[in-house]
């Protein structure tokens, strides 16, 4: 057994298909604003000019949006059209985006991983086609803690009856108000009585298109749409 999960984990390293939350490699500078730090106090609403003939306001289109991903297994399940809806209600939602959404604190907490519009970007090799057939995904969870600590840990049942996951450990560097950077460590695995990190170092980057009390969407740099839903 402990061979096996080894050959598994190896060949998702090979292939850098790292559990990570966000897409990488956008074309952003990798230190701008490295020193920065996000501000507790306050929360800024943007002033949002509404066209004419558009009733819907940000409470019914985060409603709206989370009926669309909820049983959907992060997206995997969903048609082309169903896709296509989920990134129409995200483009409106933008319109009512806090002002600076990565100085804003409800950037914090305890997230649900819910959609991702390329279902296999948001955990690797682990939510691939034949990853979701050995490893059953149970728990997609991303706690960002104050000032700059990202945990992502993806928790899963190997062939549906031995418990494990994946935890990764990250530092947040904003790279402008809206934009931010996480450079994880290796990837730690824990497989029953095994635990171990394979792999090595990775970046992602991401856009916060959207904030509230209640979900957080973001945009990965090769352009993956993610929907969060806050925990706590």
């Amino acid at each position: 057994m402990a061979a096996a999960i080894s050959s598994s984990s190896s060949s998702f390293a090979k292939t850098n298909h790292y559990p990570l939350l966000f897409t990488s490699n956008a074309n952003k500078p990798n230190n701008y604003f490295s020193s920065f730090r996000f501000s507790k106090n306050r929360i800024v609403r943007s002033s949002v000019s509404i066209s004419p003939g558009l009733t819907t306001g940000p409470d019914h289109l985060v409603s709206h949006i989370l009926s669309k991903v909820v049983g959907t297994d992060r997206g995997v399940s969903l048609t082309e059209q169903g896709h296509k809806e989920v990134a129409d209600v995200a483009q409106e939602l933008k319109s009512y985006c806090v002002d600076k959404p990565v100085q804003c604190p409800l950037i914090f907490g305890e997230w649900d991983v819910l959609y991702c519009s390329n279902p296999t970007s948001p955990g690797g090799g682990y939510r691939s086609g034949l990853g979701r057939l050995i490893f059953k995904t149970k728990e997609m969870i991303q706690t960002v803690k104050a000032p700059d600590t990202v945990k992502n840990k993806v928790s899963f049942s190997l062939f549906g009856f031995l418990d494990g996951e994946v935890k990764l450990n990250g530092k947040l560097i904003a790279l402008d108000e809206e934009w931010i950077q996480v450079i994880f460590e290796a990837p730690e695995l824990k497989v029953g009585g095994l635990e171990f990190s394979y792999g090595g170092q990775s970046e992602v980057k991401l856009q916060i298109t959207y904030l509230d009390e209640k979900i957080r969407l973001g945009k990965g740099s090769r352009g993956s749409l993610f929907v969060f839903n806050r925990r706590k």
